[in-house]
């Protein structure tokens, strides 16, 4: 119950009385970047404008900080460092703004620096502070979303630059999505043999939906950059997963959040179920798989309708009250 009140002050001191935090780093509107191109490593898929412009706090070096606030305090995040230098790497390709380029490999020289092995020596990004996600996530803990995002941003430097360092960490990076959750990798594969990448390692697995599709593209962009048989293959299943599941995240009235094992179902927020919008418009055009549009369009069309909005937002509300 503490922890779920921690996070209630979060949320109040980021949208409530406006001072920063984690929060607002994070919930940026979602948006397609419609300068990215299919079949091209070039801007990345969603612009991340907002977090391009990051107020900070930054290191001396840059890099973005998030403020946790409470007990965990100012912490290194592997994603928003990600997410930062992604959104700069977009702005940098569109209006060739030096200073946009220096920020984006900021972001990629601390993923490179800070790329260290695992229990099992698999290379990961590490997250260095205790999380609470249905139970606490001791540090250092570890994420597909952060492995895939890392690559993103990676696969995009050396590609700007030419430099090896971005490629070898890419490398070492993508070995933890051959590996299943056991042998310290991020992949999950079912009873069916469907892949999934989880961007929490926690048993059951959850399928947190933007965190799969984050990571997705990370493995797709490394098989864009490289050609590797196995990023491409990974890919194609993760497409076939999403495709054959993406109706369980379905409620009638809301997507998912996850596929959690509570009884009552892990409604994703309004934030979240806006971003699974965008997320399945990209894939739409990434894979031309007619069931990704479908879902987009049905789920703008919950988002429309006031009395479902509601009715998310309560059992939003009720399930963060019961569970985590």
């Amino acid at each position: 119950m503490n922890r779920r009140l921690d996070y209630y002050r979060r949320a109040f001191a980021a949208y409530v009385a406006r001072r920063p935090s984690q929060l607002s780093f994070w919930h940026e509107m979602p948006e397609v970047n419609k300068r990215a191109q299919p079949g091209v490593l070039g801007e990345y898929y969603m612009t991340f404008r907002s977090k391009a412009e990051y107020a900070g706090p930054y290191d001396w070096a840059g890099v973005p900080i998030l403020n946790y606030r409470g007990a965990i305090g100012c912490q290194y995040n592997p994603i928003a460092i990600a997410q930062y230098g992604l959104g700069n790497f977009n702005c940098f390709m569109e209006t060739g703004e030096a200073g946009r380029r220096s920020r984006a490999l900021a972001a990629a020289d601390w993923l490179v620096t800070n790329l260290e092995p695992n229990r099992q020596k698999l290379w990961v990004w590490h997250h260095h502070f205790d999380w609470h996600y249905r139970t606490t996530l001791e540090a250092p803990w570890y994420s597909a979303l952060a492995q895939g995002q890392g690559i993103s941003l990676l696969v995009r430097a050396f590609q700007e630059t030419g430099e090896e360092q971005y490629l070898e960490a890419a490398r070492k990076a993508f070995g933890a999505f051959g590996r299943g959750l056991a042998d310290g990798g991020v992949s999950y594969r079912n009873g069916a043999g469907r892949v999934w990448f989880e961007e929490y390692v926690v048993d059951p697995p959850s399928h947190i939906l933007n965190g799969f599709l984050w990571a997705a593209w990370g493995v797709r962009d490394y098989a864009l950059l490289t050609k590797a048989e196995e990023a491409s293959r990974l890919f194609a299943e993760a497409v076939t997963t999403l495709a054959e599941n993406l109706g369980r995240y379905d409620t009638g009235y809301w997507s998912l959040y996850e596929l959690s094992p509570m009884r009552l179902p892990m409604l994703a927020s309004p934030f979240y179920h806006r971003l699974h919008i965008v997320q399945l418009k990209v894939m739409a055009g990434l894979t031309g798989e007619p069931k990704f549009v479908e879902f987009a369009r049905r789920w703008q069309c919950y988002a429309r309708d006031g009395f479902k909005r509601r009715r998310a937002l309560l059992g939003k509300a009720l399930f963060k009250l019961l569970y985590y």
